[in-house]
């Protein structure tokens, strides 16, 4: 378990400092904003759907490390996939991260790296900070216009 510690923290530490896909990508179509009233973390996730596929995805704004971290592994999973892979895959994320913080989490191979967010379900305040982008990722593929929030 303290391997898996490590894991999750150099990897929210290098995602969170290096963020991928921070950026608006050139000819996105979609995007909704996102917002956790309990601590402040907010981010615009920018989507470019081509034939329900999610050609392109990045992210600005500002939050916590694992909100940060979140959104940065979230557009490399979610980037080539049909939207309802994506959404199968958020559902996924979001079962792993609310799960029981007392059981050890199943392996999924289609979580891959996001597996080093297991952690965070000992934690349920930093849930809503894992989730965030998740959250807004859905609001943009849909067009709702709504901002996110993880409440």
């Amino acid at each position: 378990m303290s391997e898996l510690r490590e894991l999750y923290q150099t990897t929210i530490l290098d995602h969170n400092k290096s963020p991928r896909n921070f950026r608006v990508p050139e000819g996105a179509n979609h995007a909704a904003d996102g917002f956790n009233p309990l601590c402040g973390d907010k981010v615009k996730v920018h989507v470019k759907l081509e034939d329900g596929v999610v050609v392109d995805v990045g992210f600005e704004g500002s939050g916590c490390a694992i909100s940060t971290a979140s959104a940065s592994m979230m557009t490399d999973a979610v980037k080539g996939r049909p939207v309802a892979e994506a959404e199968k895959l958020f559902e996924r994320f979001h079962d792993l991260v609310t799960g029981d913080p007392l059981t050890e989490p199943e392996f999924d191979p289609e979580i891959g790296k996001l597996a080093v967010f297991a952690g965070v379900r000992e934690f349920p305040m930093r849930v809503k900070c894992a989730t965030l982008a998740w959250h807004t990722l859905r609001s943009a593929m849909e067009g709702s216009g709504e901002v996110a929030k993880t409440e």
